[in-house]
């Protein structure tokens, strides 16, 4: 499956709040919640993306249907996620005014779900709810910068900002983010057009710890990429069409996600995907539960159901990310179908320990370093 959640953010990165003509204004965690219908309203919304859960031959949602039968709960799922940037712009202004979003469970990427979690506008689980969670959730996700302990997060699926190359094309192996710059590359390297999905490799790249980088580690590692710019090494930046530059041979080498890389090396065995030498970024696209959600009980159950193995298996099979549930891979190891079987030793979905090693989470992007970051990055990628 080519389809990306992370390409699908725009080239102009997070909206300020400004800029939506909503006021940053910090909720309260006593002011979140609202009446919680759980219990006498056997209902939940659910807000997702695009081809991002199983689906079967009959237009069903297997895991899904089978929680609402089990729980006796009637979910509401649409997938009504395209853009994080367009996504938060639907809707904060409801949750800036302290009303009800419409909706108990939605899905949205690390470096946004910071943002809603400094902005207080999420809800903080009753881990008592998600046993399932505590258990099984993937230790190098469990405490991200922003949001110590998950309180207000769980991860949904997970991925890598890497490197994808044909390495017929380049005749050697590619290790580093440095081996980008190499000269028999100019202008046949793409990176991210979007800040947020760009500088965490990139910054790994100049030895900074992107879990606490400075503003100084984020221009170093602008005035590189400018200075590839002028040279004209970088041949554009990207959104998904990356992966249609590297399959056509324009491109030979480029900043790429993890989610991607199992298909593009089916329709090609030539494609390499690496996790650089000095580090990739590791993410997530989390479920959180908005303030004022009528049925976040209800959100929590469905949470805890995902994690257990047997589901967070049948799911991991279908979008094929990495599976923020380690056990389901033992799950699918003892699949009677040899193609899935096959995928409990994918690395891509459950990563090595040699992999894991390199990589690393970002913390958010504050709203005081944004509009100061994103004028440089929009002079230098041209967005």
């Amino acid at each position: 499956m080519t389809f990306t959640r992370r390409a699908l953010l725009g080239t102009a990165g997070l909206l300020s709040l400004s800029a939506c003509g909503i006021p940053a204004a910090y909720v309260p965690e006593e002011r979140r919640a609202g009446p919680d219908r759980s219990e006498q309203d056997k209902a939940l919304q659910f807000s997702n993306w695009t081809q991002y859960i199983d689906t079967d031959d009959k237009g069903g949602r297997p895991t899904l249907d089978a929680f609402a039968k089990d729980a006796g709960i009637e979910v509401t799922y649409t997938e009504d996620i395209n853009d994080n940037d367009e996504f938060f712009g639907k809707i904060s202004p409801v949750l800036a005014q302290g009303g009800d979003p419409g909706r108990d469970l939605m899905v949205v990427s690390d470096w946004m779900a910071g943002r809603y979690v400094s902005l207080g506008w999420v809800q903080q689980y009753e881990a008592a709810n998600l046993p399932n969670v505590t258990e099984h959730l993937d230790p190098q996700l469990a405490s991200p910068a922003w949001d110590p302990g998950r309180r207000h997060s769980v991860p949904w699926q997970s991925g890598i900002t890497g490197i994808a190359y044909n390495r017929k094309a380049l005749g050697r192996e590619l290790k580093s983010t440095a081996d980008l710059w190499a000269p028999d590359l100019k202008g046949k390297v793409t990176l991210f057009a979007g800040m947020d999905e760009a500088i965490g490799m990139l910054m790994l790249a100049q030895g900074a710890d992107i879990s606490k980088f400075t503003a100084d580690d984020a221009h170093r590692a602008m005035a590189l990429v400018q200075k590839m710019v002028d040279t004209k090494h970088v041949r554009r930046f990207t959104g998904n069409d990356y992966t249609s530059d590297l399959a056509s041979g324009a491109a030979v080498a480029c900043q790429a996600y993890s989610g991607d890389a199992i298909q593009l090396k089916a329709e090609n065995p030539d494609i390499e995907f690496v996790v650089p030498e000095e580090g990739g970024e590791l993410w997530a696209e989390s479920l959180m539960v908005p303030n004022r959600a009528a049925h976040k009980t209800n959100a929590e159950l469905l949470i805890d159901y995902y994690y257990q193995p047997e589901v967070a298996a049948e799911l991991a099979a279908a979008v094929q990310y990495i599976c923020p549930v380690p056990a389901a891979r033992e799950v699918l190891a003892k699949s009677e179908d040899p193609e899935v079987a096959a995928l409990a030793e994918e690395p891509l979905m459950f990563p090595t320990d040699e992999m894991r090693a390199r990589l690393r989470t970002m913390r958010d992007v504050t709203a005081d370093e944004r509009p100061g970051f994103h004028k440089i990055w929009g002079n230098v990628a041209g967005v």
